[in-house]
């Protein structure tokens, strides 16, 4: 059932609480991210609440200074930084027929931040991109940004994710998968189910959390020398650990948005090799910046052919508001989709808000469409 809440009083602009930060291991890229979404929403048309969430899970009231939540010096920002007291809490309400916000402090009257209309989830990774957070706005009726509950939590687990796309005929690499269980109890066997993985589809793997993102905890592993070391590295960030082939070929990624009709792909773009780095992982997307080709130079069949696959991959996982499809165009001209980013970086650098800035939509309008999208939908079961 759809709550009977109207979204906002007449002559007020929409409350929009932009919430980041997390207990992921992608905290800080969440504040840098919330930090360029700050910058850019239209503020004659929204008010904005900047809810911080600090790494032990606090929920926290922060200062609305996008300045503070870039990169500096190749120093990350966090959510601790930016809270206005160490020990305020925000809670959001509980009660669908509510949308007071409030903020306590220990031995402090609670103070009423008025009312939310929509949230703007920019959690990356468990806890918060990973249908958590969604789940929690559902139970409350609170509208927001981006996936439900279902394609959050798909777009989040890649073993899932594969298994999903699968179904739908959409094409996936190789990879297996070694759950928290197998390497605890008997990791001689598990280690034995990754070299004749490797056996069948050639070394380099690549070893990954299942549950991660931002190129976060991820190792490409040459030989079987480097397992151990490669799946304490995966394992720090989530017990469940993928294994994937080299797959040889150009990384291709494409955005999809929903308009009022339905959901749209942008132009693609491409991730070209990286020379200072064994891959594209986290240093190279945020520390040292490495730069995509927007648009992808592709011909206008594997443009069209990128696209659709990208729309097929927001729909088999349910999607809602946005998703980064990635994609390999292999050697043999077919595109191999590797996952989806439900909640995908929003940084002044990242390849989401590039794609569509080259396809005609600019950052604020990107911004208020995503907002829309949100405000439009009906809460409960759709």
């Amino acid at each position: 059932m759809s709550s009977e809440i109207t979204p906002q009083s007449p002559g007020r602009k929409p409350r929009v609480a932009v919430v980041f930060g997390g207990r992921s291991s992608e905290h800080a890229i969440s504040v840098v991210t919330a930090g360029a979404v700050l910058r850019a929403i239209d503020r004659t048309k929204y008010d904005v609440l900047p809810i911080g969430i600090t790494t032990d899970g606090r929920w926290a009231l922060t200062a609305d200074d996008p300045e503070r939540m870039a990169i500096a010096d190749r120093t990350l920002p966090s959510v601790e930084q930016l809270a206005q007291s160490p020990d305020g809490t925000v809670v959001l309400p509980v009660d669908p027929s509510d949308r007071e916000v409030v903020y306590t402090e220990p031995g402090a009257v609670p103070k009423a931040l008025g009312e939310v209309d929509v949230v703007f989830p920019v959690l990356h990774g468990p806890y918060g991109e990973d249908g958590t957070l969604q789940g929690m706005l559902e139970l409350s009726g609170m509208p927001y940004v981006g996936a439900g509950v279902l394609a959050s939590a798909v777009g989040q687990d890649k073993e899932y994710m594969k298994r999903v796309f699968i179904s739908f005929g959409l094409p996936v690499g190789p990879y297996e998968v070694i759950r928290p269980r197998e390497w605890d109890t008997d990791p001689a066997a598990a280690r034995k189910k990754i070299v004749d993985f490797a056996g069948e589809h050639g070394w380099p793997v690549f070893i990954k959390p299942a549950r991660a993102g931002s190129s976060m905890g991820i190792t490409k592993v040459d030989d079987a020398s480097g397992l151990d070391d490669a799946v304490a590295e995966a394992r720090r960030h989530d017990p469940k650990i993928l294994v994937e082939s080299l797959l040889r070929g150009r990384e291709i990624e494409c955005g999809v948005l929903e308009f009022e009709d339905g959901p749209r792909a942008s132009v693609p773009a491409e991730i070209p090799p990286v020379t200072a780095h064994d891959f594209y992982d986290f240093e190279a997307k945020y520390i040292d910046s490495a730069a995509g080709l927007v648009p992808a130079p592709l011909t206008p069949e594997e443009t069209a052919r990128v696209q659709e696959l990208a729309i097929r991959a927001f729909d088999a996982a349910s999607c809602e508001g946005l998703v980064r499809a990635d994609f390999f165009l292999t050697e043999d001209g077919e595109f191999v989709i590797n996952e989806i980013n439900t909640l995908p970086g929003f940084t002044p650098i990242s390849m989401y808000p590039r794609m569509w800035q080259e396809s005609g939509v600019g950052y604020t309008e990107l911004i208020d469409r995503l907002i829309q999208a949100a405000l439009r939908r009906p809460t409960g079961l759709r």
